[in-house]
């Protein structure tokens, strides 16, 4: 029996260990720079989608795909902020006659985006 071969078909090289080949796969370990949302994402995708976070892990996209997660969640948490922000008056004027107020409105608006998010775009 050879000590290597490589299949054509997937593009794998394996290596002969006593009875078995076994695939000479290397895990890229490239430092993961994903936020909040992207470990969410990374969560829900071991709990809920092991197929699809075993793939994404094998073929090296892990990390790109919890980054570009992380970058559309950001980018729609402000958008929604700004939203929300306008439609219930909660503007800078605001802000200065009564700062209490104007932090608990974004507070609450801050978790409405953060709940439309995760629903849309983390969880999905």
């Amino acid at each position: 029996m050879k000590k290597h071969i490589y299949d054509e078909k997937n593009g794998l090289s394996y290596t002969l260990h006593g009875d078995y080949y076994l695939p000479g796969l290397v895990l890229n370990e490239e430092e993961p720079t994903y936020g909040k949302y992207g470990m969410l994402r990374k969560q829900y995708l071991k709990e809920y989608r092991p197929a699809r976070y075993q793939c994404l892990l094998l073929t090296g996209k892990l990390t790109e795909h919890l980054n570009q997660i992380d970058r559309d969640a950001r980018e729609q948490v402000e958008m929604l902020m700004k939203q929300m922000a306008e439609e219930q008056s909660v503007t800078e004027t605001l802000k200065i006659r009564d700062q209490m107020k104007w932090v608990g409105l974004m507070n609450n608006i801050k978790a409405s985006a953060e709940e439309i998010v995760l629903k849309e775009i983390v969880y999905m």
